[in-house]
C-alpha cells in the first residue's frame, strides 16, 4: 500500500467523525463496494458506493450515520470461483473490522448460493453496529507469573450449572467475575484463565440438519466482534471481568483462530473475506483452488500485508480495549507459513514480537497444523511458549503402564530439554495432560476407547489412540474398587503436572472430575455432557489441586523454568543412590526419586508400580517432612503408595 495518508494513520472499519462516519475496507481485486445502512434487521435504507485510492482502499464518507448504525458491505468483480474470485453484489458482507454485530451468526445454504441465483443473503446475515470507542487502557505488564497455572475455559459450558452466578449471567463472560467463581480459582492457583474463542463466530454447515451447534467457538467470522451469546454486554463486559480477575492477581489470556474462518471450502458460505478478496485473503494453490493446512476448508494467507494487520489490530483492540495479558494461537503454523512452508521468522510472528503493545503479552502457540512440515513443537521464536504434546503424550503413557518411560517422564518433568534447549537456557513449555480438544482428565482413566456418538458422524470423529485406560471397565462403573483406582490415577496425573517445570495447563473441570462420557470431540455439544457439574468442585479431588497448588506456590523451585543442572537437582533411585545409565535404560523401572536442591529442598518421588515403595533420601540437617501422598516409614525413609507421587520437603541446606 502506498499514497495518500500513511498506512499507520489509515484506519479501517467505521469511524464516527464530527457529523457522520468513515467506512474503509481494502480489497485489491473488487471493481466496486458500497456501504449499505439499516433500520431494522432486514430493511435496507441506504446505500453509498465506495471511492477507491491506489492502494485498493475503498472508503467513503457518511453524514448523518453515528454510533448505533447497523451496515454491511457489498462488492462487486469477477466472479470465478475456480479461480478464487467470489464476488456477488447480492451477498451482505461482515466488516472485518466490525467491533460489534447486532446478533450471532446463524448458517443458511443460501449463503453460499452461486451468483447466478442472485440471492440477497441480507435477511439472515447480523449487522455490524458502528462503536466509539473510548480512549486506550494504560498499557500494563501482564499480570502472569514465570511457572502459573493456565486454566482453559469454554466460556459457556463453565457457567451453565454454576448455581452461585445469577441465572441471567450464565454462560457469559460476565460468570467469571462472579466472587464465588474467582474464589474457586485462586483456591486452585490460577496465574490466568485462557478463554476459549469469543470471537463470532458460525457453526458448521453439516451442523444445523443434525440438530447440532459449534459451541467451542473454533469457527470464527468476525475477529474483533464478541460473540454475543457470551458477551451480551459486549466490551464493556469483557472489560469488567478483566478488571475483576486483575484485581484478584488473575490475568486473562484469549484464545484466538487466525488460520481459518467460517467461511469454509468451495461448498462455504460467502460471508465477509471471500467476498471482499478470497484470492488476497486465502491462500491458494496455483490453480486457484484453496489451500486447507487446518482440515477446516480455508487457511489465511498470514503472510499477506492486509491479513497481517487485520491480526495484528484484533489482537492491539482487545489489549487496548479490555486489557488482555496474551493470546494462544490455534493452529499457530499457519502465522508462519510461506508457500514452502513453515518459517520461525516469518513477518507476522516477528511485527507480532517487534510491536510495542504485543510484544509485551504473553503469546503461546500451538505449534501444528495439518499441513506440510506442520508439526513445529520447539520452533517458534522466544518468548512463545508452546503447548508441550510431547509431554501430554509421555506422561499419559507412563500412568497408562507403557514399558521404558522412566526416562521420558524425567525429561517432561525438567522442562522437555531435548526440545526447547536449543532457544534459550529456560523451557518455553506448556505443559498439559488434557486440553479441550480430547478426553478429560478423569474419562482419560475410565475408557479405552472414544464415544462420540453424540456428535453425529457415527463415531468417527476425533482421534482414535487417546493413550487412555479404564482401569478394568470400559465407562461407568459401581464397583468401589474401580472407582478408587480411577481417583488414585488422576490424582496421580495431576500431581505430575504441578511437579513439571514450566506453565502448566488445566482444563476447567479436571480439578474436580469432569467427564464428557469418552466423547473425546465435544466441539457440537452444548448440553450436561461439556456443562461443567459444579457439585463436584467440593469433592476430595478438588481438595487435592489445592494442595498441590499451595505447595507449588510456596516452592520458588516447583514454578522454575531454568533446565536442571547436577547443582540444582538429583535424580536418584529408590535406595537413595544417583540413577545410572543402566537404571534410565531398565524398561521396567517405574519409580524414582527428584531432589531440587535449595535453602528448602523439595523431593518428588514417583511411584509409577502397582504396589508401595519405599524411598530413602539423603540426610539433611533439617530433616524431611511429607508434605503429600507420601508416609514417614523411619528417618529419611518414606512410602509412597502404589501408582502416587509423593512429596516431601526438608528445612536447611543440610548436606546432599
Amino acid at each position: 500500500m502506498s499514497g495518500g495518508s500513511s498506512d499507520s494513520e489509515l484506519k479501517f472499519g467505521a469511524v464516527p467523525e464530527a457529523g457522520g462516519v468513515r467506512f474503509s475496507v481494502w480489497s485489491g481485486a473488487a471493481e466496486r463496494i458500497w456501504v449499505c445502512l439499516f433500520d431494522a434487521p432486514y430493511d435496507e435504507t441506504a446505500r453509498h458506493e465506495l471511492t477507491r485510492d491506489d492502494r485498493g482502499v475503498f472508503s467513503a464518507f457518511v453524514p448523518g450515520a453515528g454510533a448505533g448504525t447497523r451496515y454491511g458491505f457489498r462488492a462487486d468483480g469477477p466472479c470465478d470461483p475456480a479461480k478464487g474470485f467470489w464476488f456477488d453484489p447480492a451477498k451482505l458482507l461482515m466488516d472485518p473490522y466490525a467491533l460489534a454485530i447486532d446478533w450471532p451468526y446463524q448458517y443458511n445454504a443460501l449463503m453460499a448460493a452461486p451468483r447466478w441465483q442472485q440471492c440477497d443473503t441480507a435477511a439472515m446475515m447480523p449487522k455490524a453496529v458502528v462503536t466509539a470507542l473510548p480512549p486506550p487502557l494504560p498499557l500494563s505488564p501482564p499480570v502472569w507469573r514465570e511457572g502459573g497455572l493456565v486454566y482453559e475455559v469454554a466460556v459457556r459450558a463453565f457457567s451453565m450449572r454454576h448455581l452461585d452466578v445469577p441465572a441471567e449471567q450464565r454462560g457469559t463472560i460476565a460468570a467469571l467475575a462472579h466472587p464465588a467463581v474467582i474464589a474457586h480459582l485462586k483456591r486452585i492457583g490460577v496465574g490466568a484463565v485462557e478463554l476459549m474463542p469469543i470471537a463470532a463466530w458460525i457453526d458448521e454447515r453439516h451442523l444445523r440438519p443434525l440438530g447440532l451447534h459449534n459451541s467451542w467457538g473454533y469457527n470464527p467470522v468476525s475477529f474483533m466482534v464478541l460473540d454475543p451469546r457470551l458477551a451480551p454486554g459486549g466490551l464493556d463486559e469483557l472489560r469488567a471481568m478483566v478488571a475483576a480477575l486483575h484485581e484478584a492477581g488473575i490475568g486473562v489470556l484469549l484464545d484466538v483462530v487466525f488460520n481459518h474462518t467460517g467461511e469454509s471450502d468451495a461448498l462455504g458460505p460467502t460471508l465477509s473475506l471471500r467476498g471482499l478478496d478470497a484470492r488476497a485473503y486465502y491462500r491458494h494453490a496455483p490453480d486457484g483452488t484453496l489451500v486447507n493446512d487446518t482440515g477446516t476448508g480455508n487457511m489465511l494467507a498470514c503472510d499477506h500485508p492486509m491479513v497481517r494487520r487485520l491480526v495484528l489490530d484484533a489482537m492491539r483492540h482487545f489489549v487496548a480495549q479490555a486489557g488482555i495479558d496474551g493470546f494462544r494461537f490455534d493452529l499457530a503454523p499457519v502465522l508462519g507459513r510461506r508457500p514452502d512452508g513453515f518459517d520461525p521468522q516469518a513477518p507476522l510472528l516477528q511485527e507480532m514480537l517487534a510491536d510495542p503493545v504485543l510484544g509485551s503479552r504473553m503469546l503461546i502457540a500451538e505449534p501444528w497444523d495439518i499441513g506440510p512440515g506442520g508439526y513445529q513443537l520447539g520452533s517458534f521464536p522466544p518468548p512463545f511458549r508452546e503447548w508441550n504434546d510431547r509431554y501430554r503424550d509421555d506422561v499419559r503413557r507412563f500412568w497408562r503402564g507403557d514399558a521404558g518411560m522412566i526416562g521420558a517422564l524425567a525429561t517432561r518433568l525438567s522442562g522437555s530439554s531435548d526440545i526447547f534447549e536449543r532457544s534459550g537456557e529456560a523451557t518455553r513449555a506448556v505443559n498439559f495432560i488434557a486440553a479441550h480438544d480430547g478426553m478429560t482428565l478423569r474419562d482419560l482413566v475410565s475408557y479405552e476407547h472414544k464415544h462420540n456418538k453424540a456428535n453425529g458422524e457415527d463415531n468417527r470423529d476425533g482421534h482414535d489412540e487417546n493413550l487412555s485406560w479404564n482401569n478394568g471397565v470400559e465407562g461407568p462403573s459401581a464397583d468401589p474398587a474401580v472407582a478408587a483406582n480411577r481417583l488414585r490415577d488422576v490424582k496421580a496425573l495431576l500431581s505430575t503436572l504441578f511437579a513439571s517445570r514450566g506453565a502448566i495447563m488445566l482444563t476447567a473441570g479436571d480439578e474436580f472430575g469432569r467427564t464428557q462420557h469418552g466423547n473425546n470431540n465435544a466441539y457440537a455439544l452444548d448440553d450436561k455432557t461439556v456443562w461443567l457439574d459444579w457439585e463436584g468442585s467440593r469433592g476430595t479431588l478438588v481438595e487435592h489441586v489445592e494442595a498441590m497448588a499451595r505447595l507449588r506456590a510456596e516452592f520458588d523451585m516447583l514454578r522454575g523454568v531454568d533446565f536442571l543442572t547436577p547443582q540444582t537437582a538429583a535424580w536418584l533411585r529408590e535406595d537413595g543412590q544417583p540413577m545410572t545409565v543402566s537404571d534410565w535404560e531398565d524398561a521396567g523401572r517405574r519409580a524414582v526419586a527428584l531432589v531440587l536442591h535449595g535453602e528448602n529442598a523439595l523431593a518428588i518421588l514417583v511411584n509409577g508400580t502397582g504396589r508401595e515403595v519405599r524411598f530413602a533420601l539423603p540426610d539433611r540437617a533439617g530433616g524431611w517432612q511429607a508434605r503429600i501422598d507420601a508416609r514417614r516409614e523411619e528417618e529419611n525413609r518414606f512410602a509412597v503408595a502404589a501408582r502416587a507421587v509423593g512429596f516431601v520437603a526438608s528445612a536447611g541446606k543440610g548436606v546432599t
